[in-house]
């Protein structure tokens, strides 16, 4: 038995990646020159991204020592894949071209596959270990996760044929990439969609208003805990929501969330939560500006990557959610931003920012024709949202059953 199967096919065995292919740790970043070394790019973690992709336009250049290039040097075939990171450890990638001149980094494994072995099936193996959870549990976790050499060299892996790797590789290849183009459809539709619904809020709100700032027409604002508590298994004890949860305008809460304890979690809302009516807002991570109205009755512990608003009685809740999804709102959102580890915005520049605000009965008028004229919108965004998410559940479950032996794609074909 393996971390993916129960039983291989007729003809396949079991090993482990050094029995078929080399596996190299790049080198320490050298930003000097000691004496006669020479400048090249290099491979690093950021250029290895999801489902297999190699990001090879943002090639930063270090310097490497003679001979060094050659023993680093990254050819087709070869399989990489990201030695350490929270985000994106045990991540892999084929290389479908030599990289000439090129070296990798020590945040890099390189997989030089020999002998019996398509460096294509390596790859696509090393995406359903990941997908399926089992890279996180076996790589080594101090204060950050790494998937060492040593490690990624034991990691036990099915070994088909020669020939029927390439077909599985073939195969994949060819259905990855009709349902990554189904993806990428879907994603320029809701890019569309979100621009038509922009420019309806933007057309409804702003002529001829008195303006002022966010924080003046607040009865409060406050962000989620900046604690570290224990997490338990799911399901257990009382979720800690983040900018997850805030989604097409709602909190979802759907059990895959954090769970903290009861205590911790009474703690947390001891200090603040928010109330039916509140406008939340990311404020910290890659979907800053994502917003909703909190229409719960319970009081939910959240994360400080989202900030709740609390609208005071010269501004109507909904009213002030359409205009936070605004393009004036976020773009000044964009321009006040702070990039780091992650981009994140000051509560203090929050509550500056401009805001109209026409007499409350207008506001209300113009809230329910913009709640009318949105909702079609927001119906069809989750529509192909809910489609993207099917269809990167159906590319991984496909990826898993191929590298596995639980269809036979020269039927399949």
């Amino acid at each position: 038995m393996g971390p993916l199967w129960k039983a291989l096919p007729e003809g396949w065995r079991m090993g482990q990646i050094k029995n078929i292919a080399t596996v190299t740790l790049g080198k320490m970043l050298q930003s000097k020159d000691s004496g006669s070394d020479s400048r090249a790019p290099y491979m690093r973690a950021a250029n290895v991204q999801p489902d297999g992709v190699l990001a090879l336009d943002d090639a930063n250049e270090m310097w490497f020592r003679a001979g060094e290039l050659e023993q680093l040097s990254i050819r087709a075939g070869d399989v990489v894949v990201v030695e350490g990171g929270q985000g994106g450890f045990g991540r892999a990638a084929y290389v479908d071209q030599d990289l000439s001149g090129w070296g990798f980094q020590n945040s890099i494994n390189r997989l030089r596959p020999r002998g019996e072995c398509d460096g294509r099936f390596l790859a696509f193996y090393l995406i359903a270990l990941r997908a399926s959870g089992f890279i996180r549990a076996y790589a080594n976790v101090v204060s950050m996760p790494h998937l060492t050499a040593e490690k990624l060299a034991r990691v036990p892996i099915p070994l088909p044929p020669m020939d029927q790797q390439r077909d599985i590789a073939d195969y994949l290849d060819r259905e990855t990439a009709r349902i990554d183009t189904l993806v990428e459809e879907q994603q320029r539709l809701i890019k569309l969609l979100k621009e038509r619904r922009g420019a309806v809020v933007s057309a409804a709100i702003g002529t001829g208003w008195s303006e002022t700032r966010l924080g003046h027409v607040l009865r409060g604002i406050k962000d989620g805990t900046h604690g570290s508590f224990e997490r338990l298994p799911s399901g257990e004890g009382r979720p800690l929501l983040g900018a997850r949860n805030v989604m097409n305008g709602a909190v979802v809460i759907d059990g895959q969330e954090s769970f903290i304890s009861d205590s911790d979690a009474a703690s947390i809302v001891a200090n603040g939560y928010p109330l039916r009516g509140d406008v939340l807002l990311v404020i910290v991570g890659a979907t800053i500006g994502k917003t909703a109205v909190y229409e719960l009755d319970e009081s939910h512990a959240f994360q400080r990557s989202v900030a709740f608003l609390r609208p005071s009685d010269v501004v109507n809740s909904r009213f002030l959610w359409h205009q936070v999804q605004s393009r004036r709102f976020q773009d000044e959102l964009a321009l006040r931003a702070k990039t780091s580890a992650q981009p994140g915005i000051y509560m203090g520049d929050v509550v500056a920012i401009p805001v109209y605000v026409p007499p409350i009965e207008h506001q209300r008028r113009i809230a329910v024709d913009l709640d009318h004229q949105t909702v079609k919108i927001d119906t069809l965004i989750a529509e192909a949202e809910r489609f993207i998410e099917l269809s990167k559940e159906r590319r991984s479950a496909l990826v898993t059953a191929a590298v596995t032996g639980q269809i036979d794609v020269r039927e399949a074909a």
